[in-house]
């Protein structure tokens, strides 16, 4: 992985690389996968060389929210729900029912030695009639160069259509509006949740894709 500076990942943060700043300088691609660019994976297709035979593709996009000249207003909770300062054990709960998956108890509280961990970027959405936590999200925020990033955002299957996503990221990015100058935000591209459509509803833009590529025996 080449270095990227923080120069130009600031002017660039979705083309630049496919992860927020902080996790790009520490991560280190696996064996067994290749991460490229839209543009480079292209080009290789063009080519015909057919250079990620025996790869399987997953493409994710990433877009930013630059705070720069926005007026971020605290949005209106909606009628029947309650923010709820709940555990971590809650939190995970909710994340692996509405992914099939995702962190447990013990890696959510991980995030408390990141060096982008901010408590206060924590958000549950509660059911007043049924007291089940009926949305949820987690923000990071990289003090370095005023990154904030937008990590686990979701919704009860139960739910959706109500507006209850487009408020936890609109709670998370008011909570940043004087601390970051820009928000990230990653996302499977074929998701059918369609979290692409939530991103750019919500203001996010200058889209990037990013193709992660596994060995297919590894996928299996």
């Amino acid at each position: 992985m080449s270095e990227i500076t923080r120069e130009k990942y600031i002017a660039s943060p979705t083309t630049a690389a496919s992860l927020a700043f902080w996790k790009e300088e520490s991560f280190t691609v696996p064996e067994n996968m290749l991460i490229v660019g839209e543009e480079e994976y292209c080009h290789a297709l063009d080519s015909g060389k057919n250079a990620f035979a025996g790869f399987a593709d997953e493409p994710y996009f990433k877009l930013v929210f630059r705070m720069s000249g926005k007026r971020i207003e605290r949005p209106a909770l909606p009628r029947g729900y309650a923010l709820y300062s709940g555990n971590m054990k809650e939190l995970s709960e909710h994340i692996r029912l509405c992914y099939g998956g995702g962190p447990d108890e013990a890696e959510l509280k991980e995030y408390n030695r990141h060096l982008a961990h901010d408590p206060s970027l924590f958000v549950m959405l509660k059911d007043e009639e049924t007291g089940a936590i009926a949305a949820s999200g987690i923000a990071e925020l990289d003090p370095r160069i005023g990154e904030g990033i937008l990590e686990w955002i979701q919704v009860s299957p139960a739910a959706r259509r109500r507006g209850l996503g487009r408020f936890v990221v609109s709670e998370l990015l008011w909570r940043m509006r004087d601390k970051a100058d820009f928000v990230t935000v990653s996302g499977r591209l074929n998701d059918a949740s369609d979290p692409l459509a939530l991103y750019k509803s919500c203001g996010f833009g200058e889209q990037a894709v990013w193709h992660i590529l596994r060995k297919a025996h590894e996928t299996e």
